[in-house]
């Protein structure tokens, strides 16, 4: 009979690993998984890829303000454009695996608290350096250093200590964590020469494509790397991404030709545009979530009482009917669903426009208009939805003042600046992930300013809980606590929904995220 390391092997090998099994047989039972090229099973595609081509990407989500340093991206056109240029070390994969890509093989002992990630040796930066694992050190530290304000520093908090050991990366932690590899998959952790500490927004990295031309907000093109280590990916020979944030302009880009893929379709006229010919449209469920975020720590809305009456005060139901048009579910106040490991629902908050009422006089609050600040760019519908919340609102006796902004400047001068505003998460793989990015205290996009030692401990218990029962009861104690103290609105779960023309070939849904998780420019091909 095989033991289990191997069988676990052999999983590996035929691409059959699910999350189950690596969290039951590596993290928690010290086992070595040594991970091959790719944990796609073996075997020729019938659909061979074609080579060349321009492949033109017209993207909503984007701001002259943005920037090319990794740490800092914090919408849909960063996000993508860093995908274009850079690796992480492991990836995960529509169906919930882990991939490996700057690490071929991860070790963990017996209780999950050091972790050693061999890294590739071969792989080549785009100015042609050598990828070194003093590289993957330095960029893990720059990232779990306050001062970087990086979007993973809240799931780098757990991480003691990095160093390297040979060609290994060893991560000490405070305490242990099954889920790290999962963590370390993270958009914002791009490998970069030295950690990218000198150069940040150079765009050196070890992906697909090499930056040509980046005009933030405008418009950014890249050629092929042709010195990149996965020969499985990059068909096309360069890829071009217009900054297109009006809707319908994205939608007339590519009905036109002037662009392959768009993103963020409006669920209001996905239906329609998916009758259009030659244009196919792609939805898929998953984590992502559209919300109003109350900073429970600041004026009004330090008030319990204030929040649970905006909580109340939403029809999340009719805000699901009207803005998603089937495109998604409804929401409950928690950033997850049970698109996660470990999930317990919850019983579902109704709008109540009595509560809602008695928690507002109950607040103190003077009558005032409560101001809600949101554009366009802060999800698709946002403006409708707000309106919505508006109406519900007006009818529990409480009054928003809806104040429309402009979408350049949105995510780096609205969104975790000001109190009570719409926004959007992707979400993320795992719940560890998803609470530490956003919810401990300590984590730089903390965008609800939920300030709480006790949830902080939580979240920390739950990470290094090896007993699964007991760790989905704190991941349900968790939920109960953000829903009940955070200053979350969450009335819906969106579907992602792209579209692209039909001369484009090996297309994928992906549930991490929009554009089969960002790499749909490095695994499509023209037909």
């Amino acid at each position: 009979m095989k033991d289990q390391l191997a069988l676990l092997l052999e999983e590996i090998d035929s691409g059959r690993i699910s999350r189950r099994s690596f969290l039951n047989r590596t993290a928690a039972f010290g086992l070595t998984a040594a991970l091959g090229t790719t944990l796609l099973p073996n075997g020729a595609r019938a659909d061979e890829p074609k080579k060349g081509g321009m492949f033109r990407m017209g993207w909503g989500g984007g701001e002259s303000t943005d920037t090319l340093d990794p740490s800092l991206a914090d919408s849909p056109v960063p996000f993508l454009v860093n995908r274009q240029w850079g690796d992480t070390i492991v990836n995960v994969t529509a169906d919930g695996q882990i991939e490996p890509r700057l690490a071929e093989k991860m070790t963990a002992n017996a209780d999950g608290t050091e972790w050693r990630f061999t890294i590739r040796q071969g792989v080549k930066f785009h100015d042609g350096s050598d990828l070194t694992v003093d590289d993957v050190v330095a960029t893990f530290k720059r990232h779990s250093d306050e001062n970087s304000k990086s979007g993973a520093l809240g799931i780098m908090k757990g991480i003691a200590s990095i160093a390297a050991d040979g060609q290994d990366v060893v991560l000490t932690l405070a305490s242990g964590n099954a889920d790290l590899p999962y963590l370390l998959s993270d958009y914002h952790l791009v490998v970069q020469p030295k950690g990218g500490v000198d150069a940040p927004n150079a765009a050196i990295g070890t992906g697909t494509w090499k930056v040509l031309t980046a005009e933030p907000g405008v418009r950014y093109t890249f050629e092929k790397n042709p010195a990149d280590w996965d020969a499985t990916r990059g068909h096309y020979d360069g890829v071009e991404i217009l900054v297109i944030n009006d809707a319908t302009a994205r939608t007339s880009a590519l009905q036109s030709g002037q662009v392959d893929m768009i993103n963020r379709i409006d669920p209001k006229v996905a239906k329609l545009l998916g009758q259009s010919p030659g244009i196919v449209v792609s939805n898929v469920s998953g984590r992502g979530i559209y919300v109003f975020n109350m900073f429970a720590n600041t004026a009004p809305f330090d008030n319990k009482d204030l929040r649970m009456a905006l909580k109340y005060a939403i029809n999340r139901q009719e805000m699901v009917d009207k803005i998603l048009d089937g495109f998604g579910g409804i929401g409950n106040d928690i950033p997850v669903n049970a698109a996660y490991p470990l999930f317990t629902a919850l019983p579902q908050r109704e709008y109540d426009p009595v509560k809602a009422a008695e928690h507002y006089k109950a607040s103190g609050h003077d009558g005032s208009p409560i101001v809600l600040t949101v554009a366009d760019t802060s999800f698709p519908g946002a403006v409708d939805a707000a309106a919505l919340f508006q109406q519900s609102a007006a009818a529990c006796g409480i009054t928003l003042e809806i104040k429309r902004v402009p979408d350049d400047g949105y995510w780096s001068d609205v969104w975790n600046v000001n109190p009570f505003c719409a926004a959007y998460w992707g979400g993320r793989p795992v719940q560890d992930q998803m609470y530490s990015t956003a919810y401990l205290s300590t984590a730089d996009w903390n965008d609800t300013r939920t300030i709480s030692k006790d949830l902080d401990a939580m979240i920390l218990a739950a990470r290094s809980e090896t007993d699964t029962a007991k760790r989905t009861e704190l991941y349900s104690k968790i939920a109960m606590f953000v829903q009940e103290e955070s200053g979350l609105i969450c009335p819906m779960f969106n579907d992602f929904i792209d579209s692209h023309t039909d001369k484009i070939a090996g297309y994928e849904k992906d549930p991490n995220f929009e554009a089969m998780g960002g790499w749909a420019s490095a695994k499509t091909w023209f037909a």
